[in-house]
């Protein structure tokens, strides 16, 4: 009988994450805690913990980001890296990616390249060079960002004290294994992919597009400039100064102010910080506040906490409630071999949308089946699993700019252009973070 009800409680977990995710926006919190209610009112089990930490620091980091984008601060680091690729048109492959992984690791969202994405685009089909190559992996650079930024909602979850920020887990560590681990991943995929599909002037969807006068094959790409704020360099500077404020802190605990003998912990300095931060690039930025709320960044930022409040939530009521009952049924197998708990972090991120809400539903679950913090750490890539459906928002941008056709969802949906980029990075991360791991921990 109590294998009976774990299944069915499971399968309403399971359903709610797929209806969740099936509406969008905040459906993936409302029915997660739709989810909530029916284990906790009709099974009697207890809620679990709320994952308060988290979902402040998204607020306060996307209120900066948001008022960044407000002062043109976005815009103006948008404008800085298309001169830079713009010199460099024959590399596009190589140095977009990292221009959009860089976009992200330091504004913490990756929605930060859909700006960069049509500028891509152009620039790849002004030099013959097939859009789909320098597309696929920028897009899925932007999202590895954000598993390694020290102002992302997913670094913020690893990082608060109920996961790894009490098991020894600090910013030295994250930034040490991430950065070196997403880079060389990167350039893996950036080789690979520039040698995938046919030449741009060989492709049939291009010149069927030539032939029937959608595109032709010497028109240039969009010069176009929107006039930039003057004091958007300011906000950009001001931004900057809170990641790096909060990167030192992460660092040298011994910066923080100490209460009770104890330095405050990173989470509520992140908060103060970031906040704080806000209100400078407004003030130097000259930006109305209106502004910032009514961005796409503010509104992913939102979405993003209600889908944590929901989903983590359901997920921990659920795990608490049959702990011992999953804790026993695989005994010793994620303590044994750690690198397979990759597995359900990568299948949950591919439902819940989410490295952040990924990260705090699953890794509780980790910590509890014996998977060290450190080997969790390696495995954070993992939770970037949603590149394999071809439905997230920034992939979506992605085919849609490419006006060549290049860059597509093939016949069986899961054959799409982004599928090899997206699984080199995320192994090739692992794979580098585990040798770093061995070497140098």
């Amino acid at each position: 009988m109590a294998t009976i009800l774990l299944l069915l409680q499971l399968a309403i977990v399971l359903a709610m994450i797929f209806i969740g995710a099936k509406v969008g926006g905040i459906g993936l919190g409302i029915y997660g805690m739709v989810g909530v209610f029916i284990l906790v009112f009709v099974f009697g089990l207890e809620p679990g913990v709320i994952p308060i930490d988290v979902m402040l620091i998204i607020v306060s980091v996307i209120t900066a980001s948001a008022a960044l984008q407000a002062a043109g601060g976005l815009e103006y680091m948008v404008n800085m890296a298309a001169r830079f690729l713009k010199k460099h048109p024959s590399r596009i492959t190589f140095y977009a990616p990292l221009v959009t992984w860089l976009f992200t690791h330091w504004a913490g969202t990756a929605h930060t390249c859909y700006a960069l994405l049509p500028i891509i685009s152009e620039i790849a089909r002004k030099e013959k060079v097939r859009p789909e190559r320098p597309l696929s992996v920028a897009t899925v650079a932007a999202s590895l960002g954000c598993t390694g930024s020290p102002v992302s909602a997913a670094t913020a979850a690893i990082l608060s004290e109920e996961l790894l920020g009490d098991k020894g887990i600090t910013m030295t560590e994250i930034l040490a294994i991430t950065i070196p681990a997403s880079i060389i991943a990167i350039l893996v995929a950036s080789m690979v992919q520039n040698y995938v599909g046919k030449p741009l002037e060989k492709d049939p969807e291009y010149q069927r597009r030539i032939r029937e006068g959608l595109l032709s094959a010497n028109e240039n790409a969009d010069e176009e400039k929107n006039a930039e704020n003057p004091r958007a360099k300011w906000a950009v500077l001001t931004f900057m100064l809170g990641v790096a404020m909060v990167v030192l802190l992460g660092i040298f605990p011994s910066l923080r102010p100490t209460f009770n003998g104890e330095p405050l912990n990173l989470s509520t300095a992140i908060e103060i910080i970031m906040m704080s931060i806000a209100a400078l690039i407004l003030l130097v930025g000259k930006a109305d506040v209106r502004e910032a709320m009514k961005g796409n960044v503010f509104a992913s930022g939102i979405n993003a906490m209600v889908s944590i409040f929901g989903v983590a939530w359901m997920g921990s009521t659920f795990f608490n409630g049959h702990d011992e009952t999953i804790l026993g049924s695989v005994d010793g197998v994620f303590s044994s071999y750690p690198l397979l708990f990759a597995i359900p972090l990568f299948l949950f991120s591919i439902m819940l949308f989410s490295q952040a809400a990924t990260t705090k539903t699953l890794y509780p679950v980790g910590l509890a089946m014996g998977v060290s913090p450190m080997m969790l750490l390696v495995l954070f890539p993992a939770v970037n699993g949603y590149f394999f459906l071809p439905n997230y928002p920034t992939e979506v941008a992605a085919i849609g700019f490419d006006r060549t056709g290049t860059t597509r969802i093939g016949k069986f949906v899961i054959n799409h252009s982004f599928q090899l980029s997206g699984w080199i990075t995320t192994l090739v991360s692992i794979g580098v973070g585990y040798l770093i791991m061995k070497l140098f921990f």
